[in-house]
């Protein structure tokens, strides 16, 4: 099978070799999808944990960005928790998704912290935080950090007094010179090389099984995650899968493992990150000669491994123990150099990759996705013009009224859609569902049916079908809670060469219809009103974020952000502003709403005040203009400094031509729109940025709406809105 579905559960550290080898080598890649999954964005390179703990590295550099890896191998990224896998049916479960079917698997899935010795008494466990996996672990230490800071005197025990409970203690030590630490030990423990060592760290050795006067931390051994224990698959004591030498599971071909979740069964190994770097070239190796119809070969690791072990003199240096079976050389400030120049040489080949570093600076463009992929506004309204339908561009709303029901309710229609933003199918399906609703919402109607026109690539009728359902699955899961329903649509098999990963070839365009209830009145984006107030629902720059992202240069914890606010309905926020105008009966509460989306803010706010100025100057009344505060538009994290640095969405050039309507008229009167800078240099590289961040195109973005000063106080007090200006008259 040339075209199958290849998953990589677990981003460890053999899966994330494997990406680089496919990323500089693409021609070795796997013929067909590939998609890794893994709970986080990033994985961390375990050699460099206790140096993080310790405080001697940021978390950035020991983090491997697994979008960026997989980016540039072609592969598909699914940020999720794995709960099980089904190997009979080929179906891998995640948490809070549908399942994801594979041909063939590999697990590299890490390990959980060894929990079934007599190491607490169960009264007791509630204290304890397990240090695998490390995540939640290094968060539980943050929040140690803030009993220090309050000169809180509770000892903290590490729990296991192996190599990496000894290292543990050390870099707490490190973490905090003058809190009391214990290291609880079995009889025997530490070795005596150690031991000298923890006594001039002030580390207290106490018996395993003391009772614990305070919080903490076990390292007890690891044992692999418990799902895999009930997989069916054949397991050690410790709930690792048991391989062949091929790294295959025994009796599951088609199902890989390595790392500290896997052992061969005949050549066992403790875990360890060696074997896990070592084993990374033949999984490779035979994923890749599996894709070309060849057989898998078998793989012999090394009898022995190296460990080092950092950690600190009394004097405040670092220095190093190494361990060579039962050879141990150390402690010596040297070994701590080398295993420094060892794991960062590990770290920086990451950034070996493909650079595509400057692509989309300045002027160089590459196509944007998303909103971004929306065609500039110009060309939009001349081919309006020329097709004689200028009257949807000049006053267009984000929803039209197609009917009035026998009982009052008002029935709108919105249609919007784009290329597939990211290589995650469902979430693609639910952050497009949530862009095409947003309409509606600005438009003050509930939404209760949609259907969808889906382009599939031109792959193999298996994947297809994967791909569909998982796009399907996330439209309904933006449906649901908002009660309303699929109720059809259309599928297309697209023409053009599939992209890598395929799952970028998908194209999802949705009909979304909504209601507004009798007695009420659809909002529009015409009828501002001199004195009222401008509030944005949340923060503006995720346009500039993936077209960073796309050049590898986004960091990892931005896209993780915007993607998390990209992901939450705004459809509440309907549901609170239709019950504010039921506390306030026959007061127009919402004169004016619309959502930010491929123009960006500052078009968004034009076209506002285009369509209200058109009503007023047919009225005889005066002209309005908008006063924004530049401190006051809030910018999603790290959007400023990408701006700054040169980086922009395609569509953001066409954009910029609404910065006219920052200037004043050639007859002297005011700008249409005008920033208040406040403390902000004009002309400065900040304003710069600010300039840009007005034109950003936003998939998923917020609503902006103007309503009275009375109103305005009470969203800005019970909801998420940020007020950023007012209208004035011209």
């Amino acid at each position: 099978m040339t075209a199958d579905h290849l998953v990589l559960a677990g981003g460890g550290h053999s899966h994330a070799l494997m990406l680089r080898r496919w990323a500089m080598r693409p021609q070795l890649r796997p013929a067909g999808l590939i998609t890794l999954i893994n709970r986080h964005s990033t994985t961390l390179y375990s050699g460099m944990v206790p140096g993080l703990i310790a405080g001697h590295y940021r978390h950035s550099e020991i983090a491997i960005d697994l979008r960026r890896l997989t980016d540039r191998a072609g592969v598909a990224l699914i940020i999720a928790e794995i709960t099980a896998v089904e190997a009979h049916h080929n179906r891998l479960l995640l948490a809070q998704r549908p399942p994801i079917h594979f041909q063939r698997i590999s697990f590299d899935v890490g390990a959980e912290t060894f929990n079934k010795g007599p190491y607490l008494e169960r009264s007791q466990a509630a204290l304890a935080m397990p240090i695998k996996p490390l995540e939640p672990a290094l968060a539980w230490l943050e929040q140690q950090d803030s009993q220090v800071l309050l000169n809180d005197s509770t000892p903290l025990t590490v729990i296991g007094a192996g190599l990496a409970g000894v290292e543990v203690a050390l870099a707490l030590r490190h973490r905090w010179p003058k809190r009391p630490l214990n290291l609880q030990a079995h009889h025997g423990q530490p070795r005596p090389a150690l031991k000298q060592a923890l006594s001039k760290a002030a580390i207290v050795i106490v018996p395993s099984g003391t009772p614990l006067s305070g919080p903490a931390l076990l390292c007890t051994g690891s044992q692999a995650p418990a799902w895999l224990a009930t997989s069916g698959f054949p397991v050690d004591p410790l709930g690792r899968v048991r391989t062949t030498k091929t790294l295959q599971v025994i009796n599951h071909p088609h199902c890989f493992a390595v790392g500290d979740c896997a052992v061969i069964d005949k050549a066992q190994r403790p875990a360890a990150g060696v074997w896990a770097v070592q084993a990374a070239k033949p999984l490779a190796q035979n994923l890749e000669r599996l894709s070309r119809r060849q057989p898998t070969r078998p793989w012999q690791p090394q009898q022995l491994a190296l460990q080092i072990l950092g950690g600190q003199l009394s004097s405040g240096r670092f220095t190093a123990w190494a361990f060579w079976g039962n050879l141990i050389i150390g402690p010596h400030p040297w070994l701590w150099y080398w295993k420094e120049a060892i794991d960062r040489r590990f770290m920086g080949s990451f950034n070996e990759l493909p650079s595509m570093s400057g692509v989309l600076k300045r002027q160089e463009s590459m196509a944007c996705r998303g909103c971004a992929a929306k065609l500039a506004e110009k060309p939009l309204n001349d081919a309006l013009k020329q097709a004689g339908l200028g009257a949807l561009g000049q006053q267009p709303e984000d929803a039209a009224l197609i009917a009035s029901t026998s009982s009052g309710d008002s029935l709108l229609q919105s249609v919007d859609g784009f290329p597939a933003l990211i290589s995650d199918p469902w979430l693609n399906g639910r952050l497009t569902t949530l862009h095409a609703c947003s309409d509606l919402w600005a438009s003050g109607a509930h939404v209760i049916s949609a259907q969808a026109v889906i382009t599939l690539p031109k792959v193999s009728s298996e994947l297809q079908q994967e791909l569909l359902v998982q796009t399907l699955k996330g439209i309904q899961s933006t449906l649901e809670p908002q009660g309303a329903k699929l109720i059809g649509g259309h599928t297309l098999e697209a023409r053009s060469i599939p992209p890598q990963p395929i799952n970028l070839g998908i194209q999802l365009t949705l009909s979304v219809n909504g209601k507004v209830a009798s007695g009420r009145v659809p909002w529009s984006k015409g009828k501002l009103q001199s004195g009222d107030v401008l509030l944005l629902s949340r923060p503006i720059g995720s346009g500039v974020i993936f077209a960073a992202a796309m050049a590898g240069e986004a960091h990892p914890e931005d896209l993780d952000a915007a993607l998390a606010q990209m992901t939450i309905s705004q459809h509440n926020l309907l549901t609170a502003l239709r019950s504010l105008e039921e506390r306030h009966t026959g007061m127009q509460t919402i004169h004016a709403c619309t959502d930010i989306t491929g123009f960006g803010l500052l078009g968004h706010l034009g076209e506002m005040l285009s369509a209200s100025n058109h009503q007023r100057h047919r009225a005889g009344l005066q002209p309005l203009r908008l006063l924004l505060e530049a401190a006051a538009i809030p910018s999603l994290q790290g959007a400023l400094l990408l701006l700054k640095a040169g980086y922009s969405s395609t569509l953001a050039p066409a954009n910029r031509r609404n910065w006219h309507l920052l200037n004043p008229s050639i007859n002297g009167e005011a700008a249409p729109i005008e920033i208040a800078l406040n403390d902000v240099t004009p002309g400065s590289e900040h304003h710069q940025a600010l300039l840009e961040l007005m034109v950003d195109p936003q998939t998923c973005g917020p609503l902006l709406l103007a309503c009275s000063t009375k109103i305005a106080s009470e969203l800005l007090r019970d909801g998420p809105w940020q007020r950023i200006g007012q209208v004035q008259p011209m």
